[in-house]
């Protein structure tokens, strides 16, 4: 007999992520490049990061329609503020294009906005030669990350440049390995390769069905672990991946010491308390477990209203 994990009460997956885009909002300048962050190299890879999260984040609480009217607008000024001052136009990733050809990083990017209706004609032009190449498919990633880059091609409308199911059978969620040997570096492997598979949540379906089966039966073992560390950003990264899976595996409890650990400003801290000191340090640490759980609760309210409608 199957059992059903009691689900959150709809509200508090709703305040969750409504506190965290207040903060998000009323941390924006944050994001912003420096003349230093514009240099060449990797520097600039590492600091349009955040922009890619913030970009990535706010478009999948658009997607998923469960936003009020307020965190609508929000998430739709933080999204242009991307575009237009953070990458300028899409200036920026061009730049990166021309100085770092190979880097699946301006591709990755651009297709959030594509899915938006931005374009960049130039950026276009220089990613299509890019893909072109045989350096494209041959690049040595990491079997999550050249799923990544997979999804990235196929959201720009554009045929996948390599076999998706090759890439997924090449992780570690694809070979079903010893449960016990999940370790933080596996975990945000597991999380990522079912993000890229669903297109972050969009299409659940596209998960395997023996990967789902694997994930619903290890999954609350795993998510119990983190949660007793108080690692709240891999524990939110897991709430999405429960959202994904055909039946939750999760229940209500986790999302209470979760939804319990987000401090009153709405940040969400990475691992234990909310850390004190510098505000553009505070920044770099939460900024990510802050847009985990502005997705997570766009995804686990929409679960929920789903299932309240079905």
């Amino acid at each position: 007999m199957t059992v059903t994990a009691p689900p959150a009460p709809c509200a508090l997956l709703h305040s969750v992520g409504d506190r965290a885009l207040i903060w998000l909002d009323a941390h924006r300048d944050h994001f912003r490049l420096t003349e230093t962050d514009r240099e060449r190299g990797s520097a600039l890879i590492e600091r349009l990061k955040p922009v890619g999260e913030l970009a990535l984040n706010m478009r999948m609480l658009f997607r998923e329609g469960v936003a009020g009217s307020r965190q609508h607008e929000r998430a739709g000024s933080l999204l242009d503020f991307a575009w237009r001052e953070l990458l300028d136009g899409g200036n920026v990733l061009a730049s990166l294009q021309h100085d770092e050809p190979f880097s699946p990083v301006p591709l990755e990017i651009y297709a959030i906005f594509h899915e938006l209706g931005h374009r960049h004609p130039g950026l276009e032009r220089a990613l299509e030669t890019t893909r072109r190449t045989a350096t494209w498919q041959a690049l040595e990633l990491l079997p999550n990350r050249r799923l990544g880059l997979l999804n990235a091609e196929r959201r720009m409308g554009l045929a996948p440049r390599g076999d998706i199911a090759e890439a997924t059978a090449a992780t570690w969620l694809g070979r079903h390995p010893e449960p016990w040997a999940v370790q933080m570096h596996i975990a945000y492997d597991i999380t990522h390769t079912v993000f890229h598979l669903t297109n972050w949540g969009e299409a659940p379906e596209r998960l395997p069905e023996p990967l789902a089966e694997y994930l619903t039966l290890y999954l609350p073992a795993w998510s119990a672990d983190w949660a007793e560390l108080e690692h709240w950003d891999l524990l939110g990264e897991l709430l999405v991946v429960d959202a994904c899976l055909p039946r939750p595996a999760l229940d209500a409890e986790l999302w209470q010491r979760y939804a319990a650990a987000q401090s009153e400003t709405g940040a969400m801290p990475l691992v234990g308390r909310m850390p004190e000191g510098d505000p553009a340090e505070v920044f770099d640490t939460v900024h990510h477990p802050t847009l985990v759980a502005a997705f997570a609760s766009a995804m686990a309210t929409s679960r929920s209203l789903s299932a309240a409608g079905a």
